[in-house]
């Protein structure tokens, strides 16, 4: 598996009928994409408001995939029945290619990511996924404690692209960024005040059921989008 990588996909939907397409998609698409050759993992995600609002934002959804190797994801995305239901729907798509660079916890009870062998020096770019599934005890905390947690991230120059995405509105929650190098993700993570009470509020009263952070090298790019990163 050293030459796994994984893609996310965002869609762009507008009009009602695709919008409501695009919900049940949520459902109906577990069986075709099951069934799809060389991918060991994916899920189907929602996407919030800005500002890591909780609040779905009905006109984009994402679907992330881990794939055997890059061949794989190639076939999916040119041959594949179900991207092209996909296409005929949304106005634009937009997916990142990502290598792991390193990755922490489970998602759904799997460990999904293995590091990559063949990281490219000349890249500075970084992307991180957070994932996790909140206590339903510590819901409301949770929630309340967002905004200020988000300080440090609202206009920063560093950060090209983020949203926020998950399974569950409000309850499995997951943030993809893409930041301008490393070194810019620590200053965030670690000398933003908001962050840091972040960081140590999560220890302190454990709000988490499940949770995952990795990080990617995002090397290459299909599609568009109105705010593409790279």
């Amino acid at each position: 598996m050293e030459n796994q990588i994984t893609t996310l996909t965002f869609f762009k939907y507008k009009g009602i009928y695709n919008k409501v397409w695009a919900f049940c998609m949520m459902l109906y698409m577990h069986l075709p994409l099951r069934k799809t050759s060389g991918q060991s993992f994916y899920k189907l995600l929602g996407t919030g408001k800005e500002n890591f609002n909780p609040m779905p934002d009905w006109s984009e959804y994402a679907v992330l995939q881990v794939w055997e190797n890059e061949h794989c994801a190639e076939a999916y995305f040119e041959q594949s029945k179900t991207f092209k239901t996909y296409q005929r729907h949304t106005i634009y798509q937009y997916t990142v290619f990502l290598k792991n660079v390193k990755s922490k916890g489970l998602w759904s009870g799997k460990s999904p990511f293995v590091p990559a062998l063949n990281i490219d020096p000349t890249i500075d770019e970084l992307a991180v996924i957070t994932r996790a599934t909140i206590k339903l005890s510590k819901l409301f905390v949770f929630w309340k404690f967002v905004p200020k947690s988000q300080k440090g991230i609202q206009n920063n120059t560093s950060l090209l692209f983020t949203r926020g995405i998950g399974e569950v509105p409000a309850l499995q929650m997951s943030t993809f960024s893409i930041w301008k190098s490393e070194k810019a993700l620590h200053e965030f993570a670690y000398k933003s005040r908001g962050h840091v009470k972040a960081i140590q509020k999560t220890k302190a009263i454990d709000w988490y059921k499940e949770e995952l952070f990795a990080r990617f090298q995002p090397y290459k790019t299909i599609g568009d989008w109105q705010d593409k990163p790279l």
